[in-house]
């Protein structure tokens, strides 16, 4: 009777845990949140050797009401989860023979706590990620809705953090759009990658008795069974495809915020945000800060550091299984939970995102934005190649620096000093707007193409 607290595993032994070891090894704290999953296993688990008459079906049906009531407990918080027996699936277990007795020793027959936790956790992410592509989804919408109001709002595009090309507004949002589209790829990827059930593959050889991999794959909801039982336990390959893609997502994430940050800064001023997204300051009375977006963006660092973890973690192990890789779902809870409240403090920042329309035009004419389009007019109209026209356009704008002008404040008579062989049709090419709307390549500012993209983008989106 004196060994009826210990773990399974300890009747092995002739003396109990350390203390620092027990606390150092359970995992109780952070895997109980894989207690829908890992019953559900359970119970299909059960079934299937009901099914191949393993276990009688009277067993099998103690076992199942049993799991039921667990699952019911821990739903009203009436479960008391306990470090002594480590980890969610032996907690469950005691539990388990506490409500039926011996009978729920039958439950592990063909199985091993290798295959059982890969499995919960497989379950586990696929429903993550899914979550995260439907708050994705979300998100793509909101920079959809914040583009098609602003189509007509010209801004600089910047390289270097130097004023480049005259842009729409509108389409630097839809480069947003493909990023978080891409993610959204990435973690679609991840559950295709991830549709493989390890249940019945046991510790790492697989199992003698007759089970049906089919049956517990298809009942789980994958599309199929693992190939290969060594790989099966010591594969982590899932956690670090969604750690990466997490990690991306976060990066893209972000890059935004640091981009709201430097528009709504008192020297840019080309954005202003609601109040509900800033902060103030506990000394200076008149500071608005953007917290939410610097948040975000050194939350990302948790995201890296998860991914890098996990990769330090794996480098050195050989096959199969180790008590290392228990340290793998801590890593893709927090990243899960880190991205996630990203996400949807991102999609708060754009629906309060105000653009300063006038001072994005007025800026998109500093910096001689318009000198490649001039370059572009001259190698079009005067048949020069492309590098000569360069050094014409250089001129220019040297000319507009030295007299203090921007191009669009030039004279005609200034522009034929630079080249003799110009019409008047030239000045329209200084014009910010009109700068926007020649960008008709596929992919370019041009007003004709956001239009058709957001229309696209719309119906992909609905």
């Amino acid at each position: 009777m004196k060994n009826k607290n210990k773990a399974v595993w300890g009747t092995r032994f002739n003396n109990h845990t350390s203390k620092i070891f027990e606390k150092i090894g359970a995992s109780i704290d952070v895997d109980k949140r894989l207690y829908e999953e890992d019953i559900m296993g359970s119970l299909v688990h059960t079934q299937m050797l009901m099914k191949q008459k393993i276990i009688s079906r009277i067993k099998g049906k103690k076992i199942i009401y049993g799991l039921k009531k667990i699952r019911n407990e821990i739903k009203k918080d009436k479960f008391k989860f306990n470090k002594k027996y480590e980890d969610i699936h032996l907690n469950i277990e005691k539990r388990l023979f506490a409500i039926i007795g011996n009978d729920a020793g039958y439950l592990h027959i063909a199985r091993s706590r290798n295959d059982q936790v890969i499995t919960d956790f497989k379950i586990w992410i696929k429903k993550a990620s899914k979550e995260i592509i439907k708050n994705l989804n979300i998100l793509i919408k909101s920079f959809i809705n914040k583009s098609q109001n602003n189509i007509q709002t010209v801004m600089p595009g910047f390289t270097h953090l130097k004023n480049a090309q005259p842009i729409s507004f509108a389409h630097y949002l839809l480069a947003y759009v493909e990023m978080f589209k891409r993610d959204k790829k990435r973690f679609i990827n991840s559950i295709e990658y991830i549709d493989e059930c390890p249940l019945g593959v046991g510790a790492l050889a697989g199992t003698s008795y007759k089970v049906d991999r089919n049956f517990t794959t298809r009942k789980l909801g994958f599309k199929k069974p693992t190939n290969n039982s060594i790989d099966s336990v010591s594969d982590r390959d899932f956690t670090l495809d969604f750690l990466s893609a997490a990690s991306i997502c976060a990066m893209h994430i972000s890059r935004f915020a640091e981009e709201i940050i430097i528009w709504n800064s008192d020297i840019f001023k080309l954005i202003q945000l609601n109040d509900k997204m800033l902060t103030g300051s506990s000394m200076m009375p008149q500071k608005k800060n953007p917290d939410p977006a610097e948040l975000i963006r050194g939350r990302a660092g948790k995201n890296f550091g998860s991914l890098q973890a996990m990769l330090t973690t794996m480098k050195g192990l050989p096959l199969s299984y180790y008590k290392d890789m228990q340290e793998d779902k801590a890593l893709v809870f927090d990243s899960y939970d880190t991205l996630f409240e990203s996400i949807i403090i991102t999609n708060e920042l754009i629906k309060n995102v105000i653009p300063n329309k006038k001072r994005m035009l007025a800026l998109s004419n500093e910096g001689y934005t318009t000198a490649t389009d001039f370059a572009d007019y001259l190698v079009q109209n005067n048949n020069l190649s492309f590098r000569d026209a360069y050094k014409i356009s250089a001129k220019l704008v040297n000319y507009a620096e030295k007299n203090k002008k921007k191009l669009n404040q030039l004279k005609f008579d200034e522009i034929k000093k630079i080249n003799k062989d110009l019409d008047k049709n030239v000045m329209k090419i200084f014009n910010v707007v009109n700068s926007v709307n020649l960008k008709t390549s596929y992919g370019g500012t041009a007003t004709k193409n956001i239009k058709k993209m957001i229309s696209k983008l719309k119906k992909e989106f609905k």
